[in-house]
């Protein structure tokens, strides 16, 4: 399985790694090495997380993130790494105008 973190996700993790970095140095790259372990867990598990919002949803371990993605083929595209405390309504809406009408 190949995985693909789109440029919306990559987006989310720069904002998560900038928001773990002005708490405390070192945090923001702790935060990184942990999405990153995460989605690397997809070549193996991919498609077997809840679906949500029409995305499957993997739950991070160590941060309150989810990784919202969807498998096609032979590839797991990442379009979303969503602090989960953000308002369900927006999350909604972020990850539908995120993907294209089908």
């Amino acid at each position: 399985m190949q995985v693909t973190v789109l440029e919306f996700a990559e987006r989310d993790i720069e904002d998560g790694f900038a928001f773990y970095e002005r708490r405390q140095a070192g945090l923001g790259d702790y935060f990184l090495d942990s999405i990153f372990a995460e989605i690397d867990s997809l070549v193996l598990y991919a498609g077997i997380h809840h679906r949500v919002h029409g995305l499957h949803r993997l739950l991070a371990h160590k941060f309150p993130f989810a990784i919202y993605y969807e498998v096609a083929r032979d590839e797991a595209r990442v379009w979303g790494v969503i602090d989960c405390r953000r308002d369900p309504l927006w999350i909604t809406r972020t990850l539908s105008k995120r993907r294209p009408k089908r």
